[in-house]
């Protein structure tokens, strides 16, 4: 101690790593905090997903409500709130029409389609295995209580009926009180955002939205004219379960070329097994309708909005469905339009007027 005392220079000088004034700690610290926040914020989402989908799903259902007003803006001025429970009180009447109209036949051609793709698989199947193509006589049985196994792993908690009822009633929840203030939450969002940051955000945010809404209008138009125009075209060919095979076109349309590929397989499948007239009929009618689709309504909606290329989207909804189950698969595509809106106005020059 007296040694000291008597030479100071024996004493190390400048501040300690533990001194938070030394410029260095400080810029390494910083650098350390950014990378374990984003390692912790990967971590979050991982664990969050599918509350984090739920609430995307929220977002989806708030656009399309917040179409529908703006649709009815331009033909009356009512308030918000009664625009939206005009929107509410249609839909629900609507399916509910639907539902007591079509709900005996639509459970019986179920029934029926599911009796008819098994017949359809194990002749299919037998002619694969007669020329070689499969090891032996499948069980389409066995192969479909596969399928859903490794599909019930990655969906979880919505692979029964009553998570699926429930996360669907969670999702209209959250896009309905969304809808009904949405430049409240849009300012929560922009106070999260630095200050210097805070006009760029809110031009990004707006055209993120205006993509949501012109992208989700072209969809519902695709998922109307292919239901509508399959089940008035099967009916007139005679094909069986028409409805259901049009019920089915709609709903599918709303997910691109996935959702095509499953419906032109029910149509083709249900068509041969009342003959090749009939076969080659819904045959005709899926290929028109996806002509007519994917060269007048989709080239008009991309025209005002992202134009996603097919791979993209394709690949965006295998990754989706793998990663998320049938929930990200569904939503696959308004997501990679966001992403896509996000990428491309940030690479934009910062001086596009408000």
């Amino acid at each position: 101690m007296n040694d000291v005392a008597e030479r100071p220079d024996t004493l190390v000088e400048g501040p300690g790593p533990n001194e938070l004034r030394d410029p260095l700690v400080r810029r390494e610290l910083k650098k350390a905090s950014v990378w374990l926040g984003l390692a912790a914020l990967i971590a979050l989402v991982v664990l969050l997903i599918q509350p984090l989908l739920i609430i995307f799903g929220g977002l989806v259902v708030a656009a399309l409500i917040d179409g529908g007003v703006r649709l009815i803006h331009r033909v009356v001025k009512l308030p918000r709130g009664l625009a939206i429970a005009l929107l509410l009180v249609a839909g629900i009447s609507f399916v509910g029409f639907v539902g007591y109209s079509t709900g005996v036949q639509v459970s019986d051609q179920f029934a029926q389609l599911r009796a008819t793709l098994v017949v359809q698989w194990g002749q299919a199947s037998a002619w694969l295995a007669e020329h070689g193509m499969l090891p032996g006589p499948s069980n389409f049985n066995d192969i479909a209580q596969q399928a859903m196994g490794s599909v019930g792993r990655v969906t979880g908690f919505i692979g029964s009926a009553f998570g699926a009822v429930g996360t669907f009633v969670m999702i209209i929840v959250i896009g309905v009180f969304i809808a009904i203030e949405p430049k409240l939450y849009e300012r929560g969002l922009q106070w999260m955002v630095p200050q210097a940051q805070r006009r760029e955000f809110a031009i990004t945010i707006e055209r993120m939205a205006k993509t949501m809404r012109i992208l989700l209008a072209g969809r519902l138009l695709g998922m109307v004219f292919e239901g509508l125009f399959t089940w008035v075209v099967l009916l007139i060919g005679g094909v069986p379960m028409a409805l259901l095979l049009g019920i089915i076109a709609g709903v599918l349309a709303f997910i691109p070329n996935l959702g095509a590929i499953i419906t032109g397989l029910l149509m083709v499948a249900v068509g041969f097994s009342a003959g090749i007239d009939t076969g080659l009929w819904a045959l005709g009618t899926y290929v028109f309708v996806q002509l007519f689709d994917g060269w007048v309504v989709l080239p008009l909606v991309a025209r005002r909005t992202v134009d996603m290329p097919p791979a993209l989207t394709l690949s965006s909804q295998i990754l989706a469905s793998s990663l998320f189950g049938i929930l990200g698969l569904a939503l696959a595509d308004p997501m990679t339009a966001m992403i896509k809106v996000a990428l491309e106005r940030g690479s934009e020059p910062k001086q596009d007027p408000a």
